[in-house]
């Protein structure tokens, strides 16, 4: 073992021997919680390895998804024209503008159902009660970042789909020629698929972006729904979202926790405010009751103070547009006008 890899065990060892806690400790707001999540060098334990490798190929997939999506350009001016001008040249030439996009936004609707299939897989592994959430924290680290990289996928892509107005235009444009025309479009359509079939997809995809936070949505769906199987993993499932949301703060409030990379930084922070975001879509009482097991003022806080160049007020936006509670009548005044103020 190198000293590079010494050093590594020695810091994460002392930083886990401070954690003190028993089996229900966590549902202590006070509690602080000294766990290193290493983000920047977890390797997959033996036992992580084959779930490991899947929810890669997965992850890999989503650095392609992104880069897509940032870089869509709609096709305005094609719609515009088979408007103005609906002859028979000027809407074919607007199909065949039109259909790689289509598939290209078809592409993102499909891979959310990846996202929604390794989630559960995830969240067996990370959330089951034969040992605490530290310990779990502590000994399946990989499995936890992947959990953390595709909340921050998810934060991403709603970002981006919310400044890309032409995603909807698109489809929506799509999908009308696709209702009113049906197989007299088939040609322009994807040749392995009849017009129903094409209609079928397209009614679901519509659904899927006319949401506000679609991959949000369908990472809350699939985490209630892996809930709801086993109402025995309720309260666990949600201590590891809390103690996770714990830990994130007390590394991002530790002078001696340094990362090599800034991005490491910034990472956490994407990790901390999609993790109370799924809190409080999955919790019964939401991430903003006096009684929650989240410190949300000190999280609103360590926002605010971070500095300029993590450009934090995206992530503000996150808590104050795309959570679920928010705006409840338990929602302490003070809690909301802390995050509602620039």
């Amino acid at each position: 073992m190198n000293l590079a890899c010494c050093c590594r065990s020695t810091i994460m060892g002392k930083l886990l021997s401070l954690l003190a806690r028993d089996e229900n400790s966590c549902c202590s707001a006070q509690q602080k919680y000294d766990i290193f999540l290493d983000f920047e060098n977890a390797q997959p334990t033996e036992s992580e390895m084959e779930l490991f490798d899947e929810v890669q190929i997965v992850l890999t997939e989503a650095s392609d998804v992104l880069s897509d999506l940032k870089h869509y350009l709609g096709a305005d001016q094609y719609i515009r024209a088979a408007i103005n001008n609906p002859s028979a040249e000027q809407n074919a030439l607007t199909w065949e503008a039109l259909m790689p996009r289509i598939r290209t936004l078809r592409r993102f609707y499909f891979f959310s159902q990846k996202i929604a299939f390794v989630v559960p897989q995830i969240l067996t592994e990370i959330c089951s009660d034969d040992i605490t959430p530290s310990l779990h924290l502590e000994n399946q680290q990989a499995l936890v970042k992947q959990f953390s990289e595709i909340i921050e996928f998810v934060l991403k892509f709603d970002e981006y789909k919310m400044r890309t107005p032409a995603i909807q235009n698109d489809f929506s444009y799509y999908r009308r020629v696709l209702m009113r025309e049906g197989a007299s479009v088939h040609s322009f359509t994807d040749q392995d698929e009849d017009s129903n079939s094409n209609l079928n997809v397209a009614n679901k995809v519509s659904l899927f972006y006319a949401e506000a936070t679609p991959m949000l949505r369908t990472l809350s769906n699939v985490t209630s729904q892996f809930l709801n199987k086993d109402k025995r993993l309720v309260d666990y499932a949600i201590d590891m979202l809390s103690t996770m949301v714990k830990v994130c703060i007390r590394m991002l409030e530790t002078p001696t926790v340094q990362f090599r990379k800034q991005e490491t930084h910034l990472f956490m922070l994407r990790v901390l405010v999609g993790l109370i975001i799924l809190y409080d879509h999955v919790h019964p009482n939401g991430a903003f009751v006096k009684t929650s097991n989240i410190d949300i003022k000190g999280c609103v806080r360590l926002l605010k103070d971070q500095p300029e160049e993590f450009q934090t007020e995206n992530l503000l936006n996150a808590l104050r547009y795309t959570t679920a509670h928010l705006n409840d009548p338990s929602t302490s005044k003070t809690v909301r006008s802390l995050l509602m103020e620039a």
